[in-house]
């Protein structure tokens, strides 16, 4: 059978609750399958798979057919009134105005470049302080995991300081985060969801203590956006409600954790993969900035995206009902040759880079200056440490479809 035949029936019969063997692990070729064949594909549970990068942008930018309100998908699937349920429609990512008005301005108002700016000096002393620790491991005969050890200590204390968590307090916070986005893949087991409950019920209980302890105490302002949650300030001069307040901590920790640790995660595997990326970064390290870009496009930490109908639409000639749950599939659209040239090469210099790794349009990743930095600090200072590292045996996948990133990366580091 022609080649060609047989891309096209495999898209077409892709289901993405029950993928194809090896696809979480390299889900590319399945992806420009569904670009050529597929790009609009109806799911047996009614909803729909998008791969172009033209549908995503235009439904991230038009939140009028497009909500992002999922308490009709995630009932059914958490429980309605569980722990998952009431943070996964409680916070920013998964909500609409005027909640997601009030929350974004106050984060936003916490979160501008002068803010950021101000971040860098400890931000590269944290990254220091662990490339230290890597060397030291490394002297010692070890072999370093550069995602335990590294890429996942970076962001849990750029936010831990953030909220003013205290640090003898975060121990715990990269579990919790870990199974409640864990509950966001397309299938979950009984264990998997009784994890997520417990994370959310384990975290809220902590973060009560710790709101309650900011009220009587409150921070600055100007570097603790606990109080500005807390206070509503910078937002519309409304407050957050408890729950609201508690399921955002969540969010924060959860948006800028997973997310950074798998693009510093995917660039170290990037480069060492792309050793002639990687010679031009090193003799460039100007190029950084993009380097992170091109990892954002060609590894998206997320690779999946949703979003509901609100009314009948029609999507490369497939009629969509209203109420219809839409999985946007970045990953695929970030390889889209329709917008990348030679979008399988991995470029550092690439330009234009018009990635939706940050999605886009009113719903655009709050963090992505902060995530940015974290990535241009972490891989430039890595690099000029250890110019010769190399990954060893033992390289491990994250495992999920939504979230792509690694699990383990064990590295010799020169």
């Amino acid at each position: 059978m022609d080649t060609d035949v047989i891309m096209a029936e495999q898209a077409r019969g892709f289901v993405l609750a029950h993928p194809p063997a090896g696809f979480v692990e390299d889900p590319f070729p399945t992806y420009a399958a569904l670009l050529t064949h597929a790009p609009v594909l109806p799911q047996p549970d009614g909803s729909v798979l998008l791969s172009r990068h033209a549908d995503l942008d235009r439904i991230y930018r038009d939140t009028t057919l497009f909500r992002s309100d999922k308490k009709a998908a995630f009932a059914p699937k958490f429980g309605a009134g569980t722990p998952l349920y009431r943070h996964h429609t409680t916070s920013l990512v998964f909500s609409d105005p005027p909640l997601h008005t009030r929350v974004r301005r106050i984060m936003s108002a916490a979160l501008t470049p002068r803010a950021i700016a101000r971040m860098e000096p400890g931000l590269i002393t944290t990254v220091d302080h662990l490339l230290d620790g890597l060397a030291m491991r490394a002297a010692a005969g070890d072999t370093p995991d550069l995602v335990e050890d590294f890429a996942a200590s970076i962001p849990i204390q750029i936010i831990g300081n953030l909220l003013d968590i205290p640090h003898e307090a975060r121990a715990p916070l990269r579990d919790w985060s870990l199974a409640i986005l864990g509950a966001l893949e397309p299938v979950l087991s009984d264990d998997q969801l009784a994890r997520g409950h417990r994370a959310v019920t384990e975290f809220c209980g902590y973060l009560k203590g710790l709101i309650a302890h900011r009220r009587a105490h409150p921070g600055d302002p100007e570097t603790d956006v606990l109080t500005r949650l807390i206070t509503g300030e910078g937002g519309d001069g409304g407050t957050l409600s408890e729950e609201e307040l508690l399921q955002n901590c969540i969010f924060i920790l959860n948006a800028g954790h997973e997310t950074t640790t798998n693009l510093i995660g995917n660039a170290l595997a990037a480069l060492h993969d792309h050793p002639d990326q990687k010679a031009r970064l090193l003799a460039d390290p100007a190029l950084c900035s993009s380097a992170i870009e091109e990892v954002l496009r060609f590894q998206s930490p997320n690779q999946l995206g949703n979003r509901e109908t609100t009314a009948p639409v029609t999507i490369g000639g497939i009629d969509i009902p209203a109420g219809t749950n839409l999985h946007l599939c970045i990953g695929a659209a970030n390889r889209d040759p329709a917008q990348f040239a030679d979008p399988d090469r991995f470029d550092i210099t690439r330009r234009p880079n018009r990635h939706l790794a940050f999605a886009g349009g009113p719903h655009v990743c709050v963090g992505l200056t902060l995530a940015r930095l974290e990535g241009r600090i972490a891989v430039s200072r890595f690099l000029a440490r250890f110019p010769g590292y190399a990954l060893t045996q033992g390289r491990r996948h994250g495992g999920r479809l939504r979230f792509r990133g690694y699990a383990a990366l064990p590295a010799r580091l020169v």
